[in-house]
């Protein structure tokens, strides 16, 4: 069983322990140099920031989503529940609440762009640096529907 639910406080260490997995897990294009400025970057703001969880039946988190004015900034899944459904539950919690969501995957992260377009939606655009103005291109999608 698994519910979805808003973080609370108290919860950064075990989010942060998720991000970390899933990016080493999914990440690999990042240099070690990148990849650590990186988690200093999240380090910083994750743990209070306001996500959507994913947990278990003992309320233990296994995923997280964070959504800002419609766009989706991140979603993020424990590298051992990959593949159970959490994601895309993630996902469909977070269209409840924007119908017409967007988000941005890293153009080296193909099996996160054919699960979003599996899910309904689709390419808008493209940018040759990512967020922090590092050379990870960026694929734009928005929810067009299935």
């Amino acid at each position: 069983m698994m519910n979805i639910r808003a973080s609370r406080p108290g919860e950064g260490d075990r989010i942060v322990e998720i991000w970390r997995g899933a990016v080493d897990a999914t990440h690999d294009f990042l240099t070690p140099e990148d990849r650590l400025a990186i988690d200093d970057l999240v380090c910083g703001f994750l743990p209070d920031a306001p996500l959507w969880l994913a947990v278990d039946a003992r309320d233990y988190p296994l995923g997280f989503m964070l959504i800002d004015g419609g766009h989706m900034e991140a979603l993020f899944i424990d590298p051992a529940c990959r593949g159970k459904g959490i994601g895309a539950a993630l996902v469909h919690h977070g269209l409840a609440l924007h119908p017409a969501m967007t988000t941005d995957v890293n153009e080296q992260n193909p099996q996160a762009i054919g699960f979003y377009e599996k899910l309904g939606f689709v390419r808008t655009g493209r940018s040759a640096l990512d967020g922090q103005g590092r050379p990870y291109p960026l694929i734009h999608l928005k929810y067009a529907g299935k």
